[in-house]
Parts: structure tokens; C-alpha cells; sequence
């Protein structure tokens, strides 16, 4: 069992396994859209580490915004925060972050996570301009990358998000 599994005693906010289970096809579909090669050929998003991480948390937040719409998707964007939790902490233990120092790392990673949502929460509300500045700020790109063409597509997969029903969100059914 993980540091943060052993810390959270089963789970952040006393959820169970079985309940994380629920979501987890959703969870790899985040990190498989997030790793779609047009974001880093076509787009221009550094396919760095640091850029595969930017592209997963602003998938992973565009998906928690689409579940925030409705009541009863909320628990469940707890689960999807868990697994993001968990990933990170295996991410970090192959990279050599050992107990002493894993907690620091997970936990700097999910002010990020929180950072950026609130920062994608705002841009998507305020429109074209104001997502372009938060890709900016916020998605590690190319020297010659334009953050207006991932602010599109971004806005294109939430546009895409928000026809897909609440229990196919949940399933995983999402993207192309």
C-alpha cells in the first residue's frame, strides 16, 4: 500500500476502493486524450514530462468541470481526484521519490491541480481570450506554439463534453 493510501486510511474523505473503481476506465481515458499526439504535433505542447502533466491535469479539469454541472457526478470527481492522487504518487516512486519526500511532492502536485482548475473554471466562464491566457500561463508549449490553438481545442473537448449524458461521463465514454 501507497505513503498517501496508508495516510488517507482507505481513501481521501473515507471513500472506498470499490467507489474509486467507478471511475477509473474515466481516469485512463483523461490521461489517454491527455497523451493524444495532435496536442503535441499539431498544437504544440512541449512532449516533455512537464507537458504531458499540464496536458493531463487540463483535461482532467475540463472532465471535473463537466461533472460539477450535476449534483450527482460530484462524488464521484472526488474518486477521479484519488486516482490522479495515486497515479502521481507511482509517477513520482519510479522516479526515485522515496517515502521522506513523496507526501511534499503529491501534495504540491494537487495545489497545482486545484490551482489550475479554479484558472480553467474562470476561462472557461470568460471566454476565447481569457482560456488562451490560461493555456499560457499554464500548459508547458514549444517556443514557437501558439497557446490560442490549445485553448481551442480545449474549448472543442469541453464543447464535446457537455452533449456526453452524466453516466457515459462516468464510463469513460468520452473524446473521439
Amino acid at each position: 500500500m501507497s505513503f498517501l493510501a496508508t495516510l488517507f486510511k482507505g481513501g481521501l474523505f473515507g471513500t472506498r476502493h470499490d467507489d474509486r473503481d467507478t471511475v477509473r476506465e474515466l481516469w485512463h481515458r483523461v490521461v489517454a486524450i491527455g497523451r493524444e499526439k495532435e496536442w503535441y504535433r499539431t498544437c504544440g505542447v512541449a512532449d516533455t514530462l512537464a507537458g504531458r502533466f499540464d496536458l493531463i491535469t487540463l483535461v482532467l479539469s475540463l472532465v471535473m468541470l463537466r461533472m460539477e454541472r450535476e449534483e450527482a457526478l460530484i462524488p464521484p470527481s472526488v474518486w477521479l481526484t484519488e486516482l490522479f492522487v495515486e497515479d502521481m504518487d507511482a509517477q513520482l516512486r519510479e522516479q526515485g521519490v522515496g517515502d521522506v519526500g513523496i507526501s511534499k511532492h503529491v501534495g504540491k502536485l494537487m495545489g497545482t491541480l486545484g490551482g489550475r482548475l479554479d484558472a480553467y473554471r474562470a476561462a472557461m466562464a470568460a471566454g476565447e481570450d481569457a482560456m488562451t491566457e490560461a493555456v499560457r500561463r499554464n500548459v508547458t508549449l514549444l517556443p514557437d506554439a501558439a497557446p490560442r490553438v490549445v485553448a481551442q481545442r480545449a474549448r472543442a473537448f469541453a464543447a464535446g463534453l457537455a452533449l456526453v449524458p452524466g453516466f457515459r461521463v462516468l464510463a469513460g465514454e468520452i473524446g473521439q
